[in-house]
């Protein structure tokens, strides 16, 4: 099976410091993380790994030739970048540090359908949590064990570049401090910092001061380098309610000027719009014409083989999938948790649609205008596998979806999500393990 259950109830599992470490195992008033595993066989597992590394050169191909040969009309109109983030996304930073691309397991091998390569979360998940649960229970090996060395060799190393450039001092790690999981996901950020041996600390967005042509500031003192688990696009639009100042724009130019260090750095404003996952399908499709501009084809054979393989059909428009009658998944630019994402038949009728979690009736109004008023993108349906996974409220029959993180490069980790036909906010997050043709399941003890 998939996904096999631990002999724990939830409250025995998630207890003391798992608990304290990972405090929203339960969230929206059920459960998050699940007392159980997804099982992954050795070649499934090594398969995702491989690939992972493939689409993330596939993906830094593309995004320096959109950073050096697209025009910011092309930026701006066809991948979604407000006019604000185009110029910083254009400075060519060595490392990402930071994606986590989603993943369909089936019949016809791994298919990539996603890349967040601006905010992605479930780091403690993935490197703390997965790890912790399978080494005590199992004898099984995790899917996440090099996920921490990646993440702190990934830091030190874009930390590095940033004071080759002269930005040094303490790095300063912010999202909003009310957002639980926002919260624990920036401290873990804090904690890779520190154990390379760097100085950081958190401080909420809200006690962040931009001052404009000077810098960033938080107690009145400066900061060079700054982590944000807070999207570019959202900061685009941010002006201070009091004085009217246009910080989100503010930032972007002091990141321009070389006044700031960001993680991740302004390029990923360019890779995470969904817009880029058509791009790169439009790359591959006229491939040849790439050497018009380069002297060469951009993406090599091993590259049009990974793109065939890995990648699905993706395009800015839905037309192609009309005329063949090909299901297929419409999606925001800027969605995440599955917002604002469709799935439709062959004929183009809307079978399913994602908004996500809301309070209330005025929240989930607000939350259908900002992504339905966004351009979409239309890609190829790849059917999702179906799974069981245990839950306090009984067997859920669910589909799964296979994070992998890939961190300046290098492969971290599995994070497996099982939801609806979209995942949304309210999908279940259990552990991967890899487990090996005969392996016992749990260790004797247990």
């Amino acid at each position: 099976m998939r996904i096999e259950a631990l002999p724990f109830s939830h409250d025995e599992l998630f207890s003391d410091e798992l608990s304290a470490r990972i405090p929203y195992h339960r969230m929206y008033g059920k459960q998050y993380c699940l007392p159980a595993l997804a099982l992954y066989s050795e070649r499934e597992f090594e398969q995702i790994r491989s690939a992972a590394l493939q689409v993330d050169r596939i993906y830094l191909k593309a995004l320096r030739f959109a950073q050096r040969h697209m025009p910011d009309e092309f930026l701006i109109g066809r991948l979604g970048l407000h006019p604000v983030l185009v110029p910083a996304s254009r400075i060519e930073t060595p490392l990402g540090i930071l994606s986590r691309q989603d993943w369909i397991t089936g019949p016809d091998g791994p298919k990539c359908i996603e890349n967040n390569t601006d905010t992605p979360t479930g780091l403690p998940e993935a490197a703390f949590l997965g790890n912790a649960i399978v080494h005590r229970h199992t004898p099984l090996r995790s899917a996440s064990a090099g996920m921490d060395e990646a993440l702190q060799t990934a830091l030190a190393e874009l930390l590095e570049h940033y004071r080759g450039l002269g930005l040094t001092g303490t790095v300063v790690c912010t999202c909003y401090d009310w957002h639980e999981e926002d919260r624990v996901n920036t401290q873990y950020i804090v904690d890779a910092i520190e154990r390379i041996g760097l100085q950081a600390r958190f401080v909420p967005l809200e006690r962040l001061v931009i001052v404009p042509g000077e810098g960033l500031f938080a107690d009145e003192e400066r900061i060079e380098l700054l982590y944000r688990l807070y999207p570019y696009e959202y900061l685009a639009h941010d002006e201070d309610a009091v004085t009217g100042l246009p910080v989100g724009a503010a930032l972007m130019e002091l990141a321009r000027e070389g006044r700031i260090g960001l993680i991740n750095p302004p390029q990923c404003a360019i890779t995470q719009s969904k817009g880029f996952i058509a791009y790169v399908w439009a790359l591959y499709e006229r491939n040849d014409e790439s050497s018009d501009v380069l002297g060469h084809r951009l993406f090599n054979e091993a590259d049009l083989e990974a793109i065939r393989a890995y990648l699905l059909p993706t395009y800015f428009e839905n037309t192609l999938f009309l005329r063949q009658k090909i299901p297929y998944a419409a999606k925001s630019y800027w969605g995440r948790e599955g917002k604002g994402t469709t799935l439709h038949s062959g004929d183009g009728t809307a079978e399913l649609e994602q908004w996500g979690q809301q309070d209330n009736e005025a929240e989930a109004e607000e939350i259908r205008r900002y992504y339905s008023g966004q351009p979409r993108i239309y890609q190829q349906l790849y059917p999702m596998e179906q799974v069981i996974a245990p839950t306090e409220q009984g067997p859920f029959a669910g589909s799964l979806l296979t994070g992998a993180y890939v961190i300046g490069g290098r492969f971290g980790g599995l994070l497996p999500r099982i939801g609806e036909k979209i995942t949304g906010d309210l999908a279940y997050y259990c552990p991967a393990a890899i487990r090996q043709d005969g392996q016992t399941m749990f260790k004797e003890s247990n």
